[in-house]
């Protein structure tokens, strides 16, 4: 990091709540991980944090997301073609002894990767369902379930999610991705927070892809 980032940005260690509980995740610099917060298997790009109740496995999430209160990304899938759905089946460890868990079926959930792109907001209550992926600066309404893709800078909701709007007309969705600012180094971000404030989201794109500084 440039010494003028050091001077200019707070220190970027993940935040974690100690009642959090992860396991084999990564997490980039400025990362809060809320309240009883449980992750395996994630990866959570930088400035993204996690609110309390949350839970998530088997994820790629990029940077400036926010994900609310009580949501779970890549949600909890059972065997319904076997004899029962009950986790006897594929965690039987927990019941028996010298049965272990069924490797072939965690594969399965692994393989069902959901990917999270950048500058994504959801919503409280959430679910995200395995295989998923989710554009960059979508929004993801409280308490939806999201079955299938979302395209990027629109707004779903429901059960299961249907499009509401976009965000932006697609000419400007494409200028905010070719600038993709959440790349930016922190003395460059934080120069052009005042713009994010005050002006349109046009002149902003307008100054900014001209190279402001």
């Amino acid at each position: 990091m440039d010494r003028r980032d050091d001077l200019i940005a707070k220190d970027s260690e993940p935040r974690i709540h100690p009642t959090a509980e992860l396991k084999s995740c990564r997490l980039g610099r400025h990362v809060s991980i809320g309240e009883r917060v449980v992750l395996r298997e994630v990866d959570v790009g930088d400035f993204s944090y996690f609110e309390r109740h949350s839970e998530a496995i088997y994820t790629s999430i990029g940077k400036f997301c926010s994900i609310a209160a009580n949501s779970r990304i890549h949600a909890l899938e059972h065997p319904v073609e076997r004899l029962t759905t009950h986790k006897v089946s594929y965690r039987p460890n927990e019941y028996f002894r010298w049965l272990g868990v069924d490797a072939a079926f965690r594969e399965r959930r692994r393989e069902k990767h959901v990917t999270i792109g950048n500058d994504v907001w959801i919503g409280h209550g959430a679910v995200i369902m395995p295989g998923v992926t989710i554009g960059n600066g979508a929004v993801i309404g409280a308490n939806s379930v999201v079955t299938k893709d979302v395209a990027p800078y629109t707004i779903v909701a429901g059960v299961p999610t249907r499009l509401l709007r976009r965000r932006f007309e697609p000419d400007i969705a494409a200028r905010i991705e070719r600038l993709a600012w959440w790349d930016w180094p922190p003395e460059r971000l934080a120069k052009a927070i005042p713009d994010m404030q005050s002006l349109a989201i046009g002149a902003f794109l307008d100054r900014w892809e001209n190279g402001a500084s």
